[in-house]
């Protein structure tokens, strides 16, 4: 398991780099995750499946695609009805498109359920669709949004390789020294010794982001070592949100598609909530 593990990561790990480095002006970046995106939201709404709800799994899917594509701008110019039409068109914006797509996604799906199922499953199955198309595509749409900030690449590599560094980390201490458990009653494995080897290591990565590199981003030292810090904390809640998630599920892992690690499912969780945590920082704070 260990070595399909590593093999995996070998092999992942610098595929999502060239897409992250070569994502713009094509959009290489936006279709590998939007290509994540619609796997993890067909294994989602399979395990819910799987409980005996019935959630909308293709309209899911899609919305889930359609929430992450509208994050970047390029594709949105690309489809724009001014290059289309001579006419005056609307102008799209990204910043309005977003809250269309969950507002139509809302109610088409509330609409959709309550002529299709018993109305005792209609909320239900309303509710878990909705959850499958916010968790999947609603927070990876937020690794979108960063890689097309003023130096995304910079940041979009920074969000990965510090989550990369926290679970590497959380892993191979909690699985050699880690004997206090963090959550027991939702992820047994996992331990405060590992945890806190995870945040160090984010930290130390943070710190890497901040030297004068061509990898480079406008951090000072104390500033990469808190957001690496941040990235880790937030990183390490979404794998436990997703271990319970599974929980409740009956299962292990999503699927058994990615060798050593389950599915894609359970490898968005930390990366997922990691691109939040950095992309707020970039709006809010960055210079």
């Amino acid at each position: 398991m260990l070595k399909q593990r590593v093999l995996t990561a070998l092999v992942g790990i610098p595929l999502l780099v060239i897409a992250v480095w070569f994502g713009a002006p094509l959009p290489w970046f936006t279709l590998l995750v939007a290509l994540f995106g619609g796997v993890a939201a067909y294994e989602f709404y399979r395990l819910v499946t799987l409980a005996r709800a019935a959630p909308l799994v293709y309209f899911g899917i899609l919305w889930s695609l359609l929430l992450i594509i509208s994050r970047d701008t390029a594709v949105l110019a690309l489809i724009s009805p001014q290059i289309w039409f001579a006419y005056p068109a609307p102008r799209l914006d990204v910043n309005l498109l977003a809250p269309v797509l969950l507002t139509s996604a809302v109610t088409i799906s509330l609409f959709s359920l309550i002529t299709r199922v018993p109305r005792e499953q209609a909320f239900n199955s309303w509710a878990w669709t909705m959850a499958g198309l916010l968790y999947t595509g609603w927070l990876l749409g937020y690794l979108v949004a960063l890689r097309g900030v003023a130096d995304g690449r910079n940041w979009v590599l920074f969000a990965l390789f510090t989550t990369f560094a926290s679970d590497t980390a959380a892993f191979f201490i909690g699985r050699r020294w880690g004997k206090h458990r963090l959550a027991p009653a939702i992820s047994p494995s996992k331990t405060w010794e590992g945890a806190i080897a995870g945040g160090l290591a984010a930290i130390v990565m943070g710190l890497f982001f901040a030297l004068s590199t061509p990898l480079g981003v406008n951090l000072t030292f104390p500033q990469a070592g808190a957001l690496g810090l941040l990235v880790s904390v937030f990183g390490q809640m979404g794998d436990l949100v997703e271990s319970l998630f599974k929980r409740n599920m009956g299962v292990k892992d999503s699927s058994k598609l990615l060798p050593g690690h389950g599915g894609v499912l359970d490898r968005i969780d930390s990366i997922a909530f990691a691109g939040i945590v950095v992309y707020y920082y970039v709006i809010w704070l960055a210079p």
